[in-house]
């Protein structure tokens, strides 16, 4: 276990709920990792205000002041490189990002995705599983590359789709899933037991399966 406190710096553009799982399961784990900035480009994200009540630094970088995507993704890098982050998670981060930036951040950035990928890549994932007749749904965590929604897969859940369901309440069980997934993989990471090999995510050591560590019911 790496005897310095993982920095890590969270971007969003929401609520932020996947921020509180991240404060809430630091605090009860006393661990290894600690929130250092929460950074939004959008200034009445309200994850913002959960960061606040935390005690946890907040910027704003709205994108609309910039004249084009890697201008804004070169002013974003250097606000948060100022944190001097281990790992940069986004937690509902509505910005394709840079190929310079994903470059920039390589091995140290991770991101959550409600659908088992490689399934339903982009949006509308629900809707787009129930569409299909699928059986099974459910949200990944993966580290971050300039393939969209493409990384080497950490840590998957599943979760069964119910006769009944609509968009709405089978997004509501897979969220409550990935607040158990992302929090998980973020102590791997700042335990020093998850890192991005050269052919991909390794957990202790050992290379993850295509599909990442999978949880099911």
């Amino acid at each position: 276990m790496p005897s310095k406190t993982c920095n890590v710096v969270v971007l969003l553009s929401g609520s932020g709920s996947n921020l509180q799982a991240l404060i809430d399961s630091i605090h009860a784990e006393h661990g290894s990792a600690r929130i250092r900035a929460v950074i939004s480009n959008r200034p009445d994200a309200f994850g913002l205000q959960r960061a606040k009540a935390a005690g946890i630094d907040t910027a704003v970088l709205e994108h609309g002041g910039f004249d084009g995507r890697e201008a804004f993704d070169a002013a974003l890098m250097q606000l948060i490189d100022g944190f001097a982050p281990d790992l940069v998670v986004l937690a509902g981060f509505m910005r394709i990002l840079s190929g310079a930036f994903v470059r920039h951040y390589q091995g140290r950035l991770l991101n959550i995705h409600p659908s088992l990928l490689p399934k339903y890549k982009g949006l509308h994932t629900h809707q787009r599983a129930l569409d299909a007749g699928d059986a099974e749904h459910g949200c990944s965590v993966h580290f971050v590359t300039e393939e969209l929604d493409g990384g080497p897969l950490v840590v998957q859940a599943v979760v069964a789709v119910a006769p009944g369901d609509d968009a709405q309440s089978l997004a509501q069980r897979v969220h409550q899933q990935e607040h158990q997934i992302y929090p998980l993989a973020v102590r791997w990471f700042a335990e020093g037991r998850l890192r991005l090999g050269e052919q991909g995510a390794l957990l202790d050591g050992q290379p993850l399966a295509a599909s990442g560590h999978l949880i099911r019911p």
